[in-house]
């Protein structure tokens, strides 16, 4: 009988460990004075810094980035979906008011080619940098026959602390009080399944395709990293007290600002206090969707939503101008319950 090795089965050590050579620098520009390990330890060390905090409190996150990861693999780009990866996990813990730390990823993949996982990699070192996280480890995993061809997977874990006396967890929302929008880069990492839907299989369009409404290729508008909120939350605790965060992520509108509003309250939003992008009217367009639809599946063009006492909230406003984001109030917190979009 012949022999048979661990790489006639399909899994090469030696290309993952030119996989963890490549992507070393990239990893490297997230380690801050608190990292204790460099890559290939068993476990990551982070040193907790805590100096002022009453009761700290840890807070974190896991997701992944979905079926936005076919759009990366019809392009053969992958430098980007890390940054959806972190964006996903931090945006999150964003919500309670922490401070993100570290992160962790995972990759799982039929054949590991070392450049393709390093440029992976290169995206969430992007993302951490953005996150002003330490990405101190992760896992690539090998597993034949079990992805299709050039296929992959990936997860990640991300953990803030924040002083339990800071923490938001939407209690302090009110009858009255502001609700800010804050705009959001395109599509993020939700909805992906409908999209491919809509476009590729009905429309028959192609990632190649320029789509004079969108001012770019199919393809680019698809793959827009989600946008990371760190310094947005930044800006805004600076400025006034922040009542509720929400992360626009899977469920749009309907499912997710309910998520925070204590009982008896609802949310009344003004469709036209903003412009909703290009990408989700050539969605809606492409799908006939009606309206609902549209604000139950995507963000619409708002990332992230703050709760604030109208007499902060122009303040709010003003300081995430002033750090870059495009931002307004869209609407108020009312009695009753659930989200009314009104316009």
């Amino acid at each position: 009988m012949s022999k048979i090795t661990y790489k006639d089965a399909g899994v090469d050590t030696k290309e993952g460990g030119r996989a963890v050579d490549l992507m070393k620098p990239h990893v490297k520009k997230t380690f801050n004075a608190n990292v204790l390990t460099g890559l290939g330890g068993f476990g990551s060390l982070f040193k907790l810094d805590v100096a002022g905090m009453k009761e700290p409190v840890l807070v974190s996150g896991t997701d992944g980035v979905g079926t936005k990861l076919k759009i990366a693999f019809l392009m053969d780009r992958h430098d980007t979906v890390g940054i959806d990866c972190v964006a996903m996990c931090v945006n999150d813990i964003l919500c309670q008011g922490a401070k993100p730390l570290f992160f962790l990823d995972y990759i799982a993949t039929g054949h590991v080619t070392a450049e393709k996982i390093a440029e992976i990699v290169k995206g969430i070192a992007d993302g951490c940098v953005q996150a002003e996280s330490a990405l101190v480890g992760g896992e690539t995993a090998e597993m034949p026959d079990f992805y299709g061809d050039g296929e992959y997977d990936m997860a990640g874990f991300a953990v803030g602390v924040v002083d339990r006396e800071k923490m938001i967890t939407g209690a302090a929302i009110k009858e009255g009080d502001a609700v800010i929008g804050i705009a959001s880069s395109g599509i993020h990492s939700n909805g992906y399944s409908l999209v491919r839907k809509v476009l590729f299989d009905k429309m028959k369009l192609s990632v190649s395709d320029y789509i004079d409404e969108l001012g770019m290729t199919l393809g680019e508008a698809l793959l827009t990293p989600t946008k990371i909120y760190a310094n947005a939350c930044n800006a805004a605790h600076s400025a006034g007290d922040i009542h509720g965060i929400a992360h626009i992520t899977g469920g749009g509108f309907y499912e997710n600002i309910p998520r925070i509003i204590p009982d008896g309250l609802g949310v009344s939003i003004n469709k036209g206090s903003w412009k909703i992008p290009p990408v989700f009217e050539f969605i809606g367009k492409c799908a006939e969707a009606e309206d609902k639809d549209m604000f139950s599946t995507f963000n619409m063009g708002i990332g992230m939503m703050m709760m604030a006492d109208k007499s902060e909230a122009e303040a709010v406003v003003s300081a995430l101008k002033a750090a870059g984001e495009t931002a307004g109030i869209i609407g108020e917190i009312v009695k009753g319950s659930g989200v009314q979009i009104n316009g």
